[in-house]
């Protein structure tokens, strides 16, 4: 396969899935995307990912950037594809879930590595923008009687309970490396069961507290840990690894203006700002982007 024909080949794809879903993102003379087309702005189906797709929105829109919303359309395995067509434009991206994702046996942990080997993976119509410090990883977390019941710091201690314990989360999460699959693979953990639930949501939350579940896969800034005092078990064989929160963009569809704006947000955002952002949205009950709005002119991204 010759690299630039391909690349040229689905540049071309992007931008005519853009036109045919409404957008209007035409390229220079120089062949680069331009700056008075619509920017596409999707996310996942969970509140943290929605809040960060705002985010990326405001800090556009306080440009003078065009910008279409489409949040809350689904899993990765969903909305990654309409990224790679053109039917997005910008998503917010967890790097080492993102790796796991396209390159299941690859083992890079850290946040360089992450991004060494992800650049190297992805298709050309797509690119890895800047990686902010905050983190957000999935995690395998049990409530405080069950962490004290079976001695549990780590995953590592559910091996010899873990086949009497019955662990959920979202559907996605029992066929992916950074999921079930690594939990055998990396871990040797049989689970009992596995009970498909939402993703790291209040339906996820509600079986742990009711102990319908003892095991449930929930994200590192969520405040239900704090607020229902869970234990998020220690993870040493780094399976989650690096999980920074990182803008992965359509190249067609974003030009260098967009690219600056969404990179500048990268050295504002940390994982105790991301928790506490979380908290108003999740706990607090303020719409996502009226806390995007409001951190960003708080350090003046708007």
């Amino acid at each position: 396969m010759v690299r630039n024909m391909r690349g040229a080949a689905l540049t071309l794809l992007a931008l005519f899935a853009l036109a045919a879903c409404g957008g209007n993102n035409p390229v220079d003379n120089s062949g680069k995307p331009a700056d008075n087309g619509t920017v596409i702005v999707g996310s996942a189906n969970f509140t943290e990912n929605v809040l960060l797709a705002e985010i990326y929105a405001g800090a556009l829109e306080a440009k003078g950037i065009k910008v279409e919303r489409k949040l809350n359309i689904g899993s990765r395995e969903v909305i990654y594809k309409q990224l790679e067509s053109g039917g997005l434009s910008v998503l917010p991206e967890y790097n080492g879930a993102l790796l796991s994702y396209l390159d299941k046996q690859n083992a890079a942990a850290t946040t360089a590595d992450v991004n060494t080997a992800l650049k190297a993976k992805l298709p050309a119509a797509v690119e890895l923008l800047d990686s902010a410090k905050a983190e957000d990883k999935d995690s395998v977390t049990v409530t405080k009687e069950t962490a004290a019941k079976y001695n549990l710091k780590s995953i590592s201690d559910l091996a010899p309970v873990a086949k009497d314990l019955v662990i959920g989360g979202p559907p996605e999460f029992k066929t992916r490396r950074q999921g079930i699959v690594g939990l055998k693979d990396v871990y040797g953990l049989d689970f009992k069961e596995f009970k498909s639930l939402d993703v790291a949501g209040p339906v996820t939350v509600s079986a742990l507290k009711k102990d319908d579940i003892q095991a449930a896969n929930l994200f590192t800034t969520d405040p239900a840990l704090e607020v229902n005092g869970f234990v998020s078990l220690d993870d040493p064989k780094a399976l989650f690894g690096a999980q920074n929160v990182t803008p992965l963009v359509n190249k067609a569809a974003v030009g260098d203006k967009a690219r600056t704006v969404l990179n500048s947000i990268a050295p504002k955002l940390d994982t105790a700002t991301l928790t506490q952002l979380m908290r108003k949205v999740a706990v607090d009950k303020q719409d996502p982007d009226k806390v995007a709005k409001e951190w960003l002119k708080s350090v003046g991204l708007a």
